[in-house]
């Protein structure tokens, strides 16, 4: 049986300065949820990270039920947490640089793109080939390294996938083995011809 995974990026805050850090939605962010609530394919299992953006996004969605998967925690970034990018160079330029070179780099203590890459990977190929449609809420750094081991790419891909909030990310696959499934936007009734 194929396991039919969508990853749906979870919604951001609309603050002009973003900050490794996670927070409670805006009612702004949370309008933008509930206009893609009817989009997403219906699933019997439905998780979330653990985190409260993902969780109120899911909860906003309707999901009362979603399980929270701590495998698809957002990525650990130790010392520079709660810092806008800005902050961290002006402070850490060449451990910011080290980072966005080196997927094996950790200057701020906490987890490695690599580490993140491999714990994501885990759960993916943890799924049971039985689990049928999936449906979870994650953080886009999660979705861009389900992306690279669906794809077999090296880590250093991991900064060229951009995934912007309340996207899709679609892989089919069983046993290990994933694609990556680019999906249509919903479309309304076709016009008759």
């Amino acid at each position: 049986m194929t396991v039919r995974l969508t990853l749906l990026c979870a919604a951001a805050r609309t603050e002009h300065a973003v900050r490794f850090a996670d927070g409670a939605l805006d009612e702004r962010a949370l309008h933008r949820v509930r206009a893609v609530a009817g989009t997403l394919p219906r699933a019997a299992t439905r998780c979330t990270a653990p985190s409260r953006r993902c969780t109120e996004t899911a909860r906003t969605l309707g999901w009362e039920s979603a399980t929270p998967q701590p495998a698809l925690r957002d990525l650990d970034m130790g010392s520079w947490y709660g810092r806008t990018l800005d902050e961290v160079a002006a402070t850490d330029a060449t451990g910011l640089a080290s980072w966005l070179a080196d997927p094996q780099a950790v200057p701020h203590g906490g987890e490695s793109v690599t580490q993140l890459c491999d714990r994501v990977a885990a759960w993916l190929d943890a799924l049971r080939s039985d689990a049928g449609r999936v449906l979870a809420v994650v953080e886009q750094a999660v979705a861009r390294a389900a992306v690279v081991h669906a794809l077999g790419a090296p880590h250093q891909a991991f900064w060229r996938i951009d995934v912007p909030p309340l996207s899709t990310v679609e892989l089919s696959g069983r046993g290990g083995r994933w694609n990556l499934r680019m999906a249509e936007l919903p479309v309304g009734p076709r016009p008759p011809r």
